[in-house]
């Protein structure tokens, strides 16, 4: 199924509003005309034909093929998979503009049972690949050049080669997995129904949640409240939904016999376990010089005793309240791009021109931000939730960035374009990063450079901390589903055991908090994908370190890196900047970036 993972922002959407300016739209028309349009229907029965067709000339021969043989199976697949993409890209690009509409949730649906069954017959291909000898496919390689730009693909693939089931089992998951898919919609069918009262008022939840970045201390109070009412009214729902899902994952990695939960992840980031636990362990030892310090200078400056849960995200009281509209945003972010490199906004250009964005909030759309990449032979999609906030202009730099990636990327094709979840948070990351120091270069006074400061560090400990708190989460929710089914009370009790090592001593926590995992996306659409911005975090963060020390070619050396897509290890990636992620110390220097800003925070006081 289209997979569209949501970056975990707490409140960046609410009720629609036309004060921000002419707010863009979606134009999916690049990919169908329409979900009748004699396009999709030729497109669905080539893919039928093709699919049958692949399997009757390949299953059972790929040991045997040459070199030359290999090359037309593995670009024929690629052909499937361009195809069968673009019409999951479609089916779900326009069910997420209106999740609450039953006739495009039905349309994705029966899209993706169709794909499923088409797609069926072609299961013996990995499964194939991965019983080609070593020595042989070495030989084949050495054959054809065209055929070696492949091996990357190869090794994620045979990568797999453990933990790979009998060739009946392998197509019976297969086929399972709309069983799984129905699950998540579940999910997304039910926060996006929820409606909450906040001092009298009907919200949805991206209205409700963004009220806790309200100046109103009250209605943050008032919406935090109302929003654990409606989580623990619905909590048998939340609760089952993840039992489910972590079961169903039991099951299967027990199968597989994946040594832990967050293997299969792991593998699919085409990252080593002891990179990630390193990554983990150091933020986690940095929480008290992270989070815990500067939430203590926040609760200073909210002149509070105790930090209550609703204040995490407030705005702080020398903050300009007013918006930031799109024409703003626009520019702001545009110029950012374009003094880093000219050739970066030529690429953010079309996503502002063409309809590759959809920006506005709208009843029914689905929360957060993402930005799809669709199939290699189109382009990418934005979507944002824009409210006019500074950290809206954020995001907006942060999903940019990682459209130019996507597009740069298109020229590997297929099944090489597509970049490992680690790596995949890079170009946003650095978009991010070049738009904040752009804004900070304008800085015309102390309050207006520290408004700023504070910002950037909330964003990165909502991007590092938090996530790595939520991957801590995942990680004893899976331990613990395996042992026995957990009532919402054990998922609640999990939740709080690393809200508090996360946040620290400046921080109360209301009743009702406790349920507050139950609406983030990324537990059930993609589990464990969350350490991948922290990650990413720290990765540009040592990245841009050596950008701001003036590194000869750096720009060049950095398209190299977008256009590789997923062709090359992280390693490779890093090589060229003198860096190296498995390297112990590595994600100290990240760290120690927002831990300096932090510093010139404390030294403002």
């Amino acid at each position: 199924m289209l997979n569209l993972p949501f970056p975990v922002r707490d409140a960046n959407a609410a009720a629609g509003s036309q004060e921000f300016g002419d707010l863009p739209e979606w134009d999916l028309s690049d990919l169908y005309a329409g979900d009748d349009a004699p396009e999709l229907i030729a497109d669905l029965e080539w893919l039928e034909g093709e699919c049958a067709a692949f399997a009757a000339d390949y299953e059972g021969k790929l040991a045997d093929l040459s070199a030359a043989d290999l090359l037309n199976c593995v670009q024929r697949n690629e052909k499937i998979s361009q195809v069968s993409g673009r019409i999951m890209s479609y089916a779900g690009l326009r069910y997420y503009q209106l999740t609450t509409d039953a006739e495009r949730a039905q349309f994705m649906a029966n899209m993706q049972e169709k794909l499923t069954n088409f797609s069926t017959p072609l299961v013996f291909f990995t499964l194939e690949l991965n019983r080609i000898d070593d020595a042989k496919l070495a030989a084949a390689f050495a054959e054809s050049e065209e055929l070696a730009r492949y091996e990357p693909v190869f090794r994620r693939i045979r990568a797999m080669k453990p933990h790979q089931l009998s060739d009946e089992l392998e197509k019976f998951l297969h086929d399972l997995g709309v069983v799984g898919d129905a699950w998540e919609r579940l999910f997304d069918e039910t926060i996006a129904g929820l409606t909450f009262d906040v001092l009298g008022e009907e919200y949805n939840i991206e209205g409700t949640l963004n009220f806790l970045t309200d100046p109103d201390r009250s209605k943050r109070e008032a919406a935090a409240h109302e929003l654990a009412r409606v989580f623990n009214d619905n909590i048998k729902i939340f609760a089952r939904v993840h039992n489910t899902a972590a079961k169903e994952k039991e099951v299967v990695d027990r199968w597989r016999n994946m040594p832990s939960a967050q293997t299969g992840r792991h593998l699919s980031n085409d990252v080593e376990a002891e990179v990630v636990e390193a990554l983990r362990d150091a933020v986690v030892a940095a929480y008290p010089k992270l989070s815990h310090r500067y939430y203590e200078l926040k609760r200073k400056w909210l002149g509070l005793d105790r930090m209550q849960v609703w204040d995490r995200n407030a705005p702080l009281p020398m903050e300009d309240p007013s918006t930031v509209d799109w024409a703003t945003a626009q520019k702001t972010v545009m110029e950012a791009y374009n003094a880093f490199d000219p050739r970066m906004g030529e690429l953010a250009e079309p996503f502002f021109t063409k309809g590759w964005i959809d920006a506005g909030v709208k009843p029914g759309k689905a929360p957060g931000a993402f930005a799809h990449p669709t199939v290699t032979s189109v382009h990418p999609y934005v979507m944002l939730n824009y409210l006019g906030k500074p950290r809206d202009v954020m995001t907006l730099a942060h999903e940019l960035g990682h459209g130019v990636h996507q597009v740069l990327a298109a020229e590997q094709g297929e099944m090489l374009s597509s970049t490992p979840l680690t790596l995949a948070e890079t170009a946003s990351v650095f978009g991010e990063m070049l738009t904040f120091r752009a804004m900070l270069d304008k800085a015309e006074t102390k309050e207006q450079r520290k408004i700023l400061l504070a910002g950037k560090v909330e964003d990165m400990i909502n991007t590092v901390v938090r996530q790595i708190a939520f991957y801590d989460f995942e990680c004893k929710l899976h331990a613990a589903r395996r042992e026995s089914e957990l009532t919402p009370e054990d998922i609640n009790a999990l939740w709080m055991s690393v809200q508090a090592e996360s946040l620290g001593e400046a921080f109360d926590f209301m009743e009702g908090y406790e349920t507050f995992w139950a609406y983030i996306p990324h537990f059930v659409h993609s589990p464990f994908y969350v350490y991948a911005y922290a990650f990413g975090d720290g990765l540009v963060n040592a990245l841009y370190a050596v950008y701001a020390e003036g590194g000869e070619g750096f720009e060049d050396k950095y398209f190299d890196m977008l256009k590789a897509g997923g062709s090359k290890h992280h390693k490779e990636l890093l090589a060229p900047f003198g860096l190296d992620a498995s390297d112990p110390s590595f994600w100290g220097k990240g760290l120690s970036m927002i831990s300096d800003m932090i510093d010139e925070l404390e030294a403002m006081e």
